[in-house]
């Protein structure tokens, strides 16, 4: 069985080259996946995720295989900020692939409001299948059925009033013009949202023009992608808070088991990690000064795993218990 996966064909070919590069780093040097991991401070997960092309790697990680493998580090790191730009751009097309979209489905369930109503036009006899006139308010192309010409007039009642002439065609503008008008303020809120860093996270409403930024947004590094409460409950690998930018707070041992507090001064956050443990053993991040729910991870086949990020005032708040499947439990020192 080959020990590498194939690489997505969606991938860039820059990041195609530079995830191959990587797996011939770590198979020159003889070392497995787990050892990488264990060297280089990033876990065993991560850097499967890495070599397999599902997510670049940051640049702390980069640096820090260029140590374990003997590599120059000042290659390593070009061929990273090239792949870097090129993972950029192709997540920069995804996301207005995906604006396009929510677009599109808002113009077509406002369009759903935007058929033949009061005082629309409709087309004649002997227009066939042809598109409506621009005036129905309405998107119908070719392919859209005509609507049925109408019957014959019967002699009008003596009590229908008359007809104004050119009224149909003014209520038809009126709502053409509201309708442009709800889509412009649609599309202006997605553009917000995805300006203001919401990524994929298509359940946030843009903010109004007079909300003010999080203080440390315009202060984070490059690959770090949150910082305080926006990272409760994300990973701290994917959001780029580890690697780096994090370090150990305290230590303990529970059973044989090591627990760890990983803490992140740069995006104000902490999680806790588990090694030399048994598939099922669970580990638990805690605030010390705040309501904010625990995050807990629990042990695979690797025998390490590490919780979603909570996020803390410092590392002192933060502590980390385990629970084995002996029934051992035990917690590091909070503050210590």
């Amino acid at each position: 069985m080959p020990r590498w996966k194939a690489l997505p064909e969606e991938l860039d070919p820059q990041v195609r080259e530079f995830a191959t590069q990587l797996r011939r780093l770590v198979d020159k040097s003889g070392l497995s996946i787990a050892a990488v991991a264990d060297r280089t401070g990033y876990s065993k997960t991560s850097w499967e995720r890495y070599l397999n092309g599902r997510l670049l790697a940051p640049k702390g990680a980069i640096v820090a295989l260029a140590e374990v493998t003997g590599t120059n580090p000042l290659h390593l790191t070009t061929m990273w900020e090239l792949s870097e730009r090129a993972w950029s751009r192709s997540e920069m097309r995804h996301d207005m692939t995906m604006e396009a979209i929510r677009i599109t489905q808002a113009r077509d369930a406002l369009g759903e409001f935007g058929g033949d109503g009061p005082g629309a036009s409709r087309p004649g006899p002997g227009t066939g299948t042809g598109p409506r006139p621009a005036a129905s308010g309405g998107w119908h192309g070719p392919e859209s059925p005509a609507a049925p010409p109408r019957p014959p007039a019967a002699s009008p009642a003596p009590s229908a009033p008359p007809a104004v002439p050119g009224r149909g065609r003014r209520r038809t503008a009126i709502f053409v013009t509201a309708l442009v008008g709800a889509l412009l303020v649609i599309a202006g809120a997605v553009l917000l949202t995805d300006l203001g860093g919401g990524g994929d996270d298509t359940a946030k409403v843009a903010e109004s023009p007079s909300a003010k930024p999080s203080p440390t947004a315009s202060e984070l590094p490059a690959g770090v992608k949150c910082a305080g409460d926006d990272c409760t409950g994300e990973d701290p690998e994917l959001m780029g808070c580890g690697g780096e930018f994090a370090e150990t707070a305290t230590t303990t041992k529970v059973g044989t088991a090591v627990v760890e507090v990983r803490y992140s001064e740069t995006c104000g956050v902490a999680w806790a990690r588990i090694t030399e443990a048994a598939p099922g053993d669970t580990v638990e991040i805690t605030s010390t000064q705040g309501d904010d729910q625990p995050q807990t991870g629990t042990v695979n086949a690797d025998k390490d795993a590490y919780t979603p990020m909570l996020a803390v005032p410092s590392a002192a708040a933060a502590e980390a218990c385990a629970t084995l499947t002996t029934g051992v439990e035990g917690c590091t020192t909070a503050g210590g």
